[in-house]
Order: structure tokens, then C-alpha cells, then sequence
């Protein structure tokens, strides 16, 4: 499944469009930025709560096919603009990380 395949999705809202084109080969959901720096695969879908400018850094470095910001968090227009800057795909959820995560997932399974 590609990135645009979100774009679609009931809840997920998309803030950066990124590279639409990018394959999404799993979920993943990390909160704590030095772990997913090691263990976020690339072309993943990273799930979080985490929404500053280290986040797009650590999305960059791994590879990650998209970032979704969970929970209802805002999202900061100085990320909006390193997203755009950067080519990185940036959505927003009101869901939890769990229930986002989990709406990726089937959708990337379906």
C-alpha cells in the first residue's frame, strides 16, 4: 500500500502530503524517539504522540514511509514546515496511538 492510500482514511487527517508514491510495509509505534531511531523500519508507518522537530529528524534517518501523530495532538506549524521542507508525509489522529495504529494496519492488510 502506498502513503496516498491514507489521504482516504476515515480518520486520519493529512497535514504534508510527502511522497505520496512511498510503499508502507508495516506499522510501527514508538513514543520515545531514541528507540524508534534504532528500531523503526524503513517504509514504515510510524504511529506516535511525539510531534516536534526531532520527530521528523529520527522519520528522516529511518526511512519511514509516513508519520501519524496520534491522540489528538497539534501539530506545530514549524513541523508542518520541516515535513513540507523535508518530502516526509505527516498526518494527524484523534484516535489513540493503538486504535491509529490499528486502522493502518487493516488497512495495509485489506
Amino acid at each position: 500500500m502506498t502513503v496516498e492510500r491514507l489521504y482516504g482514511a476515515e480518520c486520519i487527517k493529512n497535514v504534508c502530503p510527502g511522497e505520496s508514491a512511498k510503499e508502507i510495509g508495516s506499522v510501527y509505534c514508538c513514543d520515545m524517539l531514541s528507540v524508534a531511531m534504532s528500531k523503526a523500519p524503513a517504509g514504515g508507518c510510524w504511529v506516535t504522540v511525539v510531534s516536534n522537530l526531532n520527530t521528523l529528524a529520527v522519520a528522516s534517518l529511518t526511512d519511514c514511509a509516513c508519520v501519524v501523530i496520534a491522540g489528538g495532538v497539534a501539530v506545530g506549524d514549524d513541523v508542518k514546515e520541516k515535513a513540507e521542507k523535508e518530502g516526509i508525509a505527516l498526518f494527524t489522529c484523534e484516535k489513540p496511538v493503538f486504535e491509529t495504529a490499528l486502522e493502518v494496519y487493516e488497512m495495509l492488510k485489506g
